[in-house]
């Protein structure tokens, strides 16, 4: 029993430091980009067809490439920026190239919502195009940020469970050694509670975030 649960300690923190670091630093990587999508398309505040067009391709083709395939597919990268492929290292770097596209798109589709006409008239009335971007479509996205980055999570949290592969550690890394491999179904069965649990914690979470910043 206590050999048990340590097992589910440790994988549980394992999974929530590499959620963690991978959604801060592909959030300050999402969101930036998120931004230029906007403002650089056609019409927008930097409108300009190249920068758009470049950044718009690289998203998708990363969008398009599966994690596992990914997983794989950057080992070389992956060694040559954190040394290793494996463990909570090698997971973390995989992680933020799929996530970051993810978090770019999503902020996109939330930016793209805010009312031309209000931004028309803040430029009308003198603000300058940084403002624009920090005190008015940030600002007026808040809460659709707040689910983007929900969404994000959750799908860090799925992405992070396939990194086992890679022998990261976590509840993923756990259900496959144990679950699979040796078939303990009970392990399985308790990894899938626990992961389904995290995912209602986050997605509840961010609802009430959510719905908070919609009434400031």
């Amino acid at each position: 029993m206590q050999e048990l649960y340590s097992l589910f300690s440790q994988g549980i923190i394992d999974t929530i430091v590499m959620v963690l670091i991978s959604l801060i630093l592909s959030t300050l990587i999402g969101i930036p980009l998120g931004i230029l999508l906007v403002i650089t398309r056609q019409n927008h505040l930097l409108s300009n067809t190249y920068i758009f067009t470049i950044l718009n391709t690289i998203i998708n083709i990363l969008r398009s490439v599966p994690f596992i395939v990914l997983l794989v597919a950057i080992i070389p990268f992956t060694t040559f920026i954190v040394g290793t492929p494996i463990g909570i290292r090698g997971a973390v770097v995989p992680l933020i190239v799929y996530t970051a596209p993810y978090i770019a798109r999503l902020m996109e589709t939330t930016l793209l919502e805010v009312d031309w006409g209000v931004i028309e008239a803040y430029r009308g009335m003198g603000a300058s195009k940084v403002q624009i971007v920090f005190r008015i479509m940030l600002r007026e996205s808040r809460s659709g940020i707040i689910l983007c980055l929900t969404i994000a999570t959750i799908g860090l949290i799925g992405a992070s469970a396939m990194a086992g592969v890679v022998g990261a550690g976590g509840l993923g890394d756990l259900a496959l050694r144990y679950g699979y491999q040796q078939w303990d179904l009970k392990i399985m069965f308790i990894t899938v509670i626990i992961l389904i649990a995290i995912v209602q914690l986050v997605q509840s979470s961010g609802n009430y975030l959510s719905k908070k910043l919609q009434r400031k």
